[in-house]
């Protein structure tokens, strides 16, 4: 009787045909939607800013490497992303040269002086722009509605009017329009404007399976129920919908508090994760002079995630039991 032979591999045993530059790769096309309204609310200039940032993020990366002689990774879209993320954090009206600066501090700073991709402890792009904002507070808060009826006809100023985020508007007991707000044509940075092209991404993430949604529920639920608790507690009107699809919120829950590096592996250490953020923004939000506080939010978060991961990590099967048991 011939005998059947059972070969086990070394570890690991599951395996996944994803890489690192399918997944920023999809990523980078989840985020096309908001890239576009974008481009079509601010024009011109947010096309340069978000071409300042994505080329100075990946050029930053390449002469790091090469000046360090490590292998150029410059091709597996991380560095693009992160320059993405972080052109869609800025307003359209930054001067270029602050995008190169937070460019270079997310790529060199926040990334490849910690060992680069899958050891940075903060995401990078949310560094760059914490970076920007706490030393140019005045041109990060600069926002415009676009006016211009020809800005692709060269490469003129923008035509615009300044005005107020909604979320500031709120913040101030005001009442912008909802469906503005939802669709996109309203003040704010390139990216956060609109919710729809914002949903619209993230849920070709959840169908690629990219990201989990645990950490998006989790922190979105937990600042809705701060929202609803501050409300009742204060006798103040917060509505809901309008700090869902005003400011950052969406783009942070669902594009960078899941950057796998950054962020919880284990299913408890995710909807820890999650709260966490959502307490955070609530703190931030409500109780701070800013109308956001989702970046701070996330890279506050990012910091307790060592320590998430140990009380969350599963025990080994019979680790630390008691005999008899």
């Amino acid at each position: 009787m011939e005998e059947k032979l059972l070969n086990v591999s070394s570890s690991p045993h599951v395996r996944d045909k994803s890489s690192t530059k399918s997944i920023m790769r999809d990523v980078v096309i989840a985020l096309m939607p908001t890239t576009l309204v974008g481009l079509y609310n601010f024009g011109v200039r947010a096309l340069l800013v978000i071409l300042t940032t994505c080329v100075t993020c990946v050029l930053a990366e390449y002469i790091w490497q090469k000046l360090m002689k490590q292998p150029v990774t410059t091709s597996d879209f991380s560095a693009l992303l992160t320059g993405l993320l972080l052109a869609l954090n800025l307003p359209a009206t930054l001067p270029l040269w602050m995008c190169v600066i937070g460019g270079v501090f997310a790529i060199i700073i926040a990334k490849q002086l910690f060992g680069g991709l899958g050891q940075n402890f903060m995401n990078p792009a949310l560094a760059g722009r914490c970076f920007l904002m706490l030393s140019f507070s005045g041109a990060m808060t600069s926002f415009v509605i676009d006016k211009g009826s020809a800005i692709w006809g060269g490469l003129q100023a923008v035509d615009g009017i300044s005005s107020a985020t909604p979320l500031m508007q709120v913040k101030e007991g005001g009442s912008p329009d909802l469906l503005s707000m939802f669709l996109g044509n309203t003040a704010g940075t390139i990216g956060e404007t609109s919710a729809l092209a914002i949903l619209i991404g993230a849920a070709y993430l959840l169908i690629r399976r990219i990201i989990d949604w645990k950490i998006p529920a989790a922190y979105l639920l937990t600042f809705c129920v701060f929202d609803y608790i501050y409300q009742m507690a204060t006798d103040t009107s917060a509505p809901i919908l309008f700090e869902l699809c005003g400011g950052g919120l969406l783009l942070g829950a669902f594009f960078m508090a899941t950057d796998y590096v950054t962020s919880p592996i284990t299913p408890k250490g995710k909807i820890i994760f999650g709260i966490l953020l959502g307490l955070l923004t609530g703190l931030f939000r409500f109780f701070g002079e800013s109308a956001e506080g989702v970046s701070f939010a996330i890279i506050i978060g990012n910091l307790f995630v060592p320590l998430i991961e140990r009380y969350t990590i599963p025990k080994a099967f019979g680790k630390e039991g008691r005999a008899n048991e």
